[in-house]
């Protein structure tokens, strides 16, 4: 399952980027946020994929129809997938978007599988198996640190969504460093141990977080690493989080 999804991702990837270099055109949806003719390709490629390889199993996509509650709330495992997750990035060209693709099994992500298009690096989860990274032909086990109170710590926060909110957060632990980056890259920075905290205090939906969040908990040598994100909810909303290892 995991090669298939890994090829998908990278399917999605190569459909982004023939648009990546080009005046592309973008819209507006209902709450302002832009959409292009890059998340509709990747979106129909990762869909057609999946309906093919498990037919059976439905599918949220940010670019999709979202199924009312009343039907998805009898789902037991489904597909949520974010086909372009950073547009702004996207649109900006500085190469920090990904292709999101997760599985959620009984509210809870087993396999996130996260690629970066424009660098060639990808990332991939999978419950009992561990989270992994292949970068340059190669692969690796990645682990998240293990944060102790008053330790000082790297924080990874949105590039475009800043918020009063994390600046008061942030008055609260012992900050060593700040570092902005773009879409889900957020969680793989905290997943392979180049950040220690993601506190995320601005609106985000299931499909944003599923993938990366699901890469999060299994970059651990046992268990999982806690997650307070919920998923399959009736309103798709994440509420604030923060993503760190204690």
């Amino acid at each position: 399952m995991i090669e298939k999804l890994i090829e998908i991702a990278k399917e999605a990837g190569k459909e982004t980027l023939k648009y990546y270099n080009n005046n592309v055109k973008i819209e507006y949806k209902d709450d302002k946020s832009p959409l292009t003719e890059a998340d509709l390709a990747s979106h129909k490629k990762i869909v057609n994929f999946l309906k093919d390889l498990t037919p059976n199993i439905p599918i949220i996509s940010e670019e999709g129809s979202i199924p009312e509650y009343n039907i998805r709330k009898k789902w037991m495992k489904y597909w949520l997938i974010d086909p372009l997750d950073g547009t702004k990035e996207f649109i900006k060209r500085n190469g920090e978007y990904t292709i999101n693709i997760a599985l959620i099994i009984e509210n809870k992500p087993v396999i996130g599988v996260i690629y970066v298009p424009v660098k060639d690096v990808l990332y991939y989860s999978e419950k009992g198996k561990g989270s992994f990274k292949i970068e340059n032909g190669k692969e690796v086990r990645i682990f998240a640190n293990k944060v102790k109170n008053n330790d000082p710590l790297t924080v990874v926060e949105s590039r475009s969504h800043p918020s009063k909110e994390l600046e008061e957060f942030l008055k609260t632990i012992n900050v060593k460093k700040r570092v902005q980056t773009g879409s889900s890259l957020k969680f793989c920075l905290v997943a392979e141990g180049k950040a220690d905290i993601y506190p995320r205090f601005g609106p985000t939906m299931e499909w944003d977080t599923g993938a990366g969040d699901c890469i999060f908990r299994y970059a651990t040598k046992n268990n999982e690493n806690n997650s307070t994100i919920k998923y399959n909810k009736e309103n798709l909303k994440n509420e604030n989080f923060v993503i760190v290892n204690y």
